[in-house]
């Protein structure tokens, strides 16, 4: 059960879905991909046609509606991310509360005092998506151990919009030398608005992304990154399905540690 909203970041969805369907076939098993909201619904209807054995469920919610029908059902499940309550649920994610304080140390160890999180689109976070809750929470929490002054703001990810959002930032926080974005399709616009300003990264910002690692290194300058391990994700939640599907209680979270690769877009401040 995929979900495509058009706030969320596509690609890697389909790279979590391409990793999917490939272990599957080495499982000799087959994908029913479902890619719209049909939350409950969605659940039992196909729990009670028997189309499939299995299901994994993407786009988790801190109180997803979905979980209380999972508990009735038969159905073994894995879900790609974590609601708040996990009993009783096999969950792979990744660490992204861990993520968001990796990226608050890595300001803080460089000298960084005034940083901001530019953030995934309003609707992401007032539907409570799990990985983009966990890291605010997590930059906010390593941001305050730090002694950081720390701001977050959400944004759509247009050129207009994250124009506005970095205006906005500078207005309230003019000293902002530290940027961590965690919206794929702002990363463009935010480098080009920084060169306008007259801001050169790395020199006078340093910009650390939340992205898939190509995205990184294709950026100009290359960008500092804690890559989304989509293609490992994929993989291990058919793991762990197929392992209940034989059987195996196997509940419980398995969170991957984040990687933090520094590149041409981070520097000590002056």
């Amino acid at each position: 059960m995929v979900p495509l909203r058009s706030e969320m970041c596509v690609p890697v969805i389909m790279e979590i879905a391409m990793a999917v369907t490939a272990t599957a076939r080495e499982h000799n098993l087959d994908v029913l991909l479902l890619t719209r909201d049909e939350g409950t619904a969605g659940v039992r209807r196909i729990a009670g046609s028997g189309l499939a054995d299995g299901l994994i469920l993407m786009d988790v919610e801190l109180d997803d509606d979905r979980i209380p029908v999972l508990h009735e059902i038969e159905t073994p499940a894995v879900l790609i991310g974590l609601p708040t309550d996990v009993t009783g649920l096999t969950c792979i994610d990744l660490d992204f509360e861990a993520t968001g304080a990796l990226c608050a140390d890595h300001l803080a160890d460089l000298g960084h005092h005034d940083v901001a999180l530019i953030g995934e689109s309003e609707g992401v976070y007032r539907r409570h998506t799990g990985f983009a809750a966990r890291t605010l929470t997590g930059f906010q929490i390593g941001a305050a151990r730090r002694g950081l002054r720390a701001v977050y703001r959400p944004c759509e990810g247009t050129y207009e919009s994250t124009a506005g959002t970095l205006a906005r930032i500078l207005e309230e926080r003019p000293g902002t030398t530290g940027f961590v974005v965690q919206n794929e399709t702002a990363i463009p616009a935010l480098l080009t608005l920084l060169r306008m300003s007259g801001r050169v990264v790395p020199e006078d910002i340093t910009v650390v992304a939340i992205c898939p690692d190509p995205v990184a290194s294709l950026s100009s300058p290359r960008l500092t990154s804690v890559s989304i391990p989509a293609e490992e994700m994929g993989r291990r939640a058919v793991d762990l399905l197929v392992a209940k599907l034989a059987g195996a209680d196997n509940a419980g979270t398995t969170l991957i540690p984040p990687i933090l690769t520094v590149r041409e877009s981070s520097a000590s401040i002056r």
